[in-house]
């Protein structure tokens, strides 16, 4: 069955109005789901582990006598690494170690200098004490997010991770236990959607309050990071995947239907856009797509995904291609065409760039190397990667000499008085030298 997936044209008059309704996404949290949210984040901040205990009953089927029973075992880490699958436990190292080899090249390191009246000003870098990684497990397991989360923050030096990840009916996924063994997680609680996000927050009689919550996780999880941002740290708002391939007839069209699907199988609103100067090609992606898509395992998400969220964008130049790209601001931006390299430096707006036909974004899902988690929906204006840097505080760190307080105090004096705050300007007073002022 054809599929109908929206096609552009940057030459049509109503060119802008329809990206824009491409590009809204429902990311709006309703009142209905804030209201939920709201109710168990208040119950578990109050109640801790009762609450916590309430409502893992109630949403993971799970009957625990107490929240300590909750919590993973620390020798049943190693004993899961010990009978996963070789090939599989292989996979895991050899991704782990290149995420771990990328990210520390990422580590901020503390500095100073000395000024010439004997004034010391510098940035002292240390690690947040303790994170908290919310990792899904409700529909799949996902240990490449274990992953991506951990690693990072045990890099920066984070003393303590603690990881939370639903476990419906009980059941344990050996991957993102062995995930957690080769990051380095401390401890792992069997909780997950809003309960532990405020778990986390408010900490309980059991679970341990963190400084700062970082990992994805469905609307519910997404809104009550929302709600506790302020009492802990956040990474971000993540909404639904999406990716942005600019193509020519350099590449094989199979691969980039096969790359729209990659995403789109996540779910139905993950977003998937091709962008290109040859119509042609974008024809044969389009028959690729048809053809292709009876084939996929998930056909019926893709299906969805790409007809209510995907487009085949036609532009005129290239230079075109780079103005519409940096105006979505995609998470992921592969550039499979030539000169891919050139054509990376015209963009500023984008999480992740994948250059070449090689260079398929799903590498960087798991084993590149750099880290898969990305500010979305356009955020990418403004956001980064997620990185050791999100797991480390800058200390500002001033010690003035005498003479050179004398001097700064001066100026201090002369702007506190302009903003009348005469206490300020008695206190940066006090440090002038009294022949100075006499």
């Amino acid at each position: 069955m054809t599929i109908r997936i929206k096609e552009l044209n940057t030459a049509d008059r109503d060119f802008n109005t329809r990206l824009e309704q491409l590009l809204a996404r429902d990311r709006i949290y309703g009142t209905e789901i804030e209201t939920v949210v709201r109710e168990i984040v208040n119950k578990v901040s109050q109640d801790g582990d009762a609450a916590l205990l309430e409502y893992t009953k109630r949403f993971d089927h799970v009957d625990a006598v107490s929240a300590a029973d909750l919590e993973l075992p620390k020798q049943y880490f190693p004993e899961v690494l010990s009978r996963l699958d070789p090939v599989h436990k292989s996979a895991l190292e050899q991704s782990a170690a290149r995420i771990r080899g990328y990210h520390q090249r990422q580590r901020l390191e503390t500095w100073e200098y000395d000024e010439s009246d004997g004034n010391i000003l510098g940035q002292r870098i240390t690690p947040l004490d303790r994170v908290g990684i919310y990792v899904p497990g409700g529909k799949a397991a996902y240990p490449s997010s274990v992953l991506m989360n951990a690693i990072p923050a045990r890099v920066a030096g984070v003393a303590e991770i603690i990881m939370v990840v639903p476990t419906p009916n009980g059941e344990l996924n050996d991957l993102v236990l062995a995930a957690a063994a080769l990051s380095g997680v401390d401890r792992v609680f069997s909780i997950g959607g809003a309960q532990a996000v405020a778990a986390l927050a408010y900490g309980t009689e059991t679970v341990p309050a963190v400084d700062k919550i970082v990992g994805p996780g469905n609307i519910y999880v997404a809104t009550a990071k929302r709600l506790v941002y302020g009492q802990v740290g956040i990474d971000m708002i993540a909404g639904p995947s999406e990716v942005v391939v600019v193509c020519d007839d350099s590449v094989d069209p199979d691969w980039v239907a096969m790359d729209m699907f990659a995403q789109a199988e996540h779910d139905e609103l993950a977003q998937s856009i091709v962008i290109s100067a040859d119509a042609p090609m974008l024809a044969a992606v389009k028959d690729s797509i048809d053809r292709l898509l009876p084939t996929m395992e998930r056909e019926s998400v893709i299906r969805a995904s790409l007809t209510r969220q995907g487009a085949l964008i036609h532009v005129d130049t290239l230079a075109r291609a780079a103005d519409v790209v940096n105006r979505v601001a995609p998470e992921h931006l592969e550039l499979l065409m030539r000169e891919a390299r050139d054509f990376s430096n015209k963009i500023r707006h984008a999480g992740a760039i994948f250059v070449g036909r090689y260079s398929a974004e799903s590498l960087g899902d798991y084993c590149a190397g750099p880290n898969h988690v990305l500010p979305t929906s356009g955020t990418a204006r403004f956001s980064s990667p997620l990185g050791v840097y999100d797991f480390q505080k800058r200390t500002s760190i001033i010690e003035c000499s005498e003479q050179g307080a004398s001097a700064l105090a001066r100026t201090a004096s002369v702007l506190a008085r302009c903003e009348q705050l005469t206490a300020h300007a008695r206190s940066a007073e006090y440090r002038i030298k009294r022949k100075a002022i006499d």
